[in-house]
Formats: C-alpha cells, sequence, structure tokens
C-alpha cells in the first residue's frame, strides 16, 4: 500500500479516508502580523484552541483527512500546526511546498537563478525538493504535494518560472501537483498545457478552482486531459453559488467525470485577509464558508441532483487516495 506524509507521519493512502482537499488551517501575512498583528487581533493561544475546536468538529462529521495548501506566500508555519495535529489524532492533515504569487517572485528567489544576477540552479526548485524529501525546516515534517498559481494575469514571466520550479520538482519527486487558477480568464488551459510540456503526469495535477465555472466545454477540455478538477470553494457563493456548483457536478458525474473531481471549500480556521474581523465578518457575507458545509448541505443536494453514493466515494474517497497514491 502507497503511503502519503502527513504532519504526524506516514499513513497509507487507504487510510485517508473522507478527504476535503484544498482547506487552509490559517493564511497569514506573516510580516503584517509581526508587526501588527499581537496585541491587537492575533492570539496564538486562543487560534491555535479555536482551530483545534473546528477541526475536531469536521472529523465529528466523518472527514479523515485535510489537505492544507499553504505555502510560502500564505504564511505556512508547520511548528503551530505540529501543535494542532497532536490535538486531533482522528484527523489527517497533509501540507504542501511551493510558492504562491500572482506576478514576480519573491525576493528571495527574484535574484538568484539561471541567467539572473546570481547564476545559478533555480533555487526553487531545490527548495520544493528538500521539502517534499528531506522535510520543511527542522520539523521532521515532510509536504506531500506542490502548489503553485496560474491567475488571471497567466503566465507572467515569474509566474511561468514558479510554474516550471513546480514541474520539476514533481519530475525529480513524483510529488502531485496542485495549481490555483482563475476560472473566468480559464487560466487552467495554460496551465496544463506548461505541466505537459514539461513533463507532468497530469493525472497527477489538481485544476485548483475549477469550480468556480459552470462552463462544461472548459471543465471537459480540462478533465480530457486527465487532470483533477478541484471543486473546491463551496460557500464562496460570490464566485459561484452552490446551487450551480452543485447542477455542474451533477451534470460531470453524468457525463463520466466522476473519477476526476475532489471536493473542498478553500476556507480556514483564520485568515488575516479580513484582518480581525474574521469571526464576525465571514459569517455575514460567506455564512456556508465553512469546514461542514459539504456534508450538511452539499452532499444532500447532490443526492438530490441524481449524483450516487458510488460517485460521492469517488469524489471524496477515492480521488484523493489515487492522486497520493
Amino acid at each position: 500500500m502507497p503511503t502519503v506524509p502527513t504532519v504526524r507521519g506516514q499513513v497509507d493512502v487507504g487510510d485517508l479516508g473522507q478527504t476535503l482537499m484544498h482547506e487552509h488551517i490559517f493564511a497569514l501575512s506573516t510580516e503584517h502580523r509581526d508587526n501588527y498583528g499581537d496585541g491587537d487581533w492575533w492570539d496564538e493561544e486562543f487560534r491555535v484552541a479555536d482551530a483545534i475546536g473546528k477541526l475536531r468538529a469536521v472529523a465529528a462529521k466523518g472527514v479523515r483527512t485535510i489537505v492544507d495548501p499553504t505555502v510560502w506566500g500564505l504564511g505556512r508555519y508547520i511548528p503551530r500546526i505540529q501543535r494542532i495535529a497532536d490535538e486531533v489524532p482522528e484527523l489527517n492533515i497533509i501540507v504542501a511546498t511551493g510558492l504562491y504569487f500572482y506576478d514576480q517572485p519573491p525576493h528571495p528567489y527574484k535574484h538568484r537563478g539561471p541567467g539572473l544576477l546570481m547564476d545559478m540552479p533555480d533555487p526553487m526548485i531545490d527548495d520544493m525538493v528538500r521539502d517534499l524529501t528531506r522535510g520543511i525546516s527542522d520539523t521532521g515534517v515532510k509536504a506531500a504535494f506542490i502548489k503553485c498559481v496560474v491567475d488571471e494575469r497567466g503566465l507572467t514571466e515569474g509566474v511561468e518560472r514558479m510554474c516550471r520550479a513546480a514541474a520539476q520538482a514533481h519530475v525529480r519527486t513524483g510529488a502531485p501537483i496542485t495549481v490555483h487558477t482563475d476560472a473566468p480568464s480559464q487560466s487552467g488551459l495554460p496551465a496544463l498545457d506548461l505541466f505537459a510540456k514539461e513533463g507532468v503526469d497530469l493525472r497527477k495535477v489538481v485544476v485548483g478552482h475549477a469550480g468556480d465555472s459552470n462552463d462544461l466545454d472548459y471543465l471537459r477540455r480540462l478533465a480530457d486531459t486527465g487532470a483533477i478538477l478541484g471543486m473546491d470553494r463551496f460557500g464562496l457563493d460570490m464566485y459561484n453559488p452552490t446551487e450551480q456548483r452543485v447542477a455542474t457536478i451533477a451534470a460531470l458525474c453524468e457525463l463520466g467525470y466522476a473519477d476526476r473531481m475532489v471536493l473542498s471549500h478553500d476556507t480556514a480556521c483564520f485568515m488575516d485577509y479580513f484582518g480581525g474581523e474574521w469571526d464576525e465578518g465571514v459569517p455575514l457575507v460567506a455564512p456556508n464558508w465553512r469546514y461542514d458545509h459539504i456534508h450538511d448541505d452539499v452532499l444532500p443536494a447532490l443526492r438530490a441532483s441524481g449524483v450516487t453514493d458510488a460517485h460521492l466515494e469517488q469524489l471524496l474517497v477515492t480521488n484523493p487516495a489515487r492522486y497520493f497514491s
């Protein structure tokens, strides 16, 4: 049985169970938090305790694994996640390597690499491979997949470099990839084209946020490459209402694509995108953007739309296990 690294160690992929494939625990701008957060809107002990409670609650719904694509640019800090994982032993937490930016790479990478001011092998690739093979920093926790981004600006010079680095880290290690994409601009297509040219096994790619689209032609073009559609923003109704997301998944299942979709919310226990108003503001603007929305509301709606229990097993269990195999 293949195994996958989690925060607490290796787990058989057959034991991952129901898996939410794109959830954050925390998404933070660490420089802002370090300079303006403490004593104002960030309380470490409160946030850790709050996360433990929320993750225990989603585990009680039957979820056994959370896949967290929080990387450089989103405030990844593994020691904090280790504390939380130790208190929620019934839940596996899988973490990522990679980068999150929309245009130019951050300063530690901007001038180092082939043909740059410091002409050298691309450190993006080496850092990703190190996280996957040796572990993240000195935590002993290995990343299990790679995260990169192709947003509405497309393959800018910096974004193309990031995606090629992710592709080469995949080629070196076999680790799967999740790519954040922008559905309105259909940026999943150039992302997959680049990956294919770099030798990536597209069956090991999740096209993140594909579920923001209801364009079946676009979604089928993605899935026909072998890639997996990330139907992963349930609760963010401002991008695509739940009713339409459900109808799109039901249509794709009817067309035979249940083996190429995964489910999630892309939510978090806390994101500083809303500053200190996360707890009060999110229920007002996105009341369903929470870890239990899929189990409480979406699965019944999918069943009512003709999606079978066998399809749901594929979306929640089989497809995630295959991705990490």
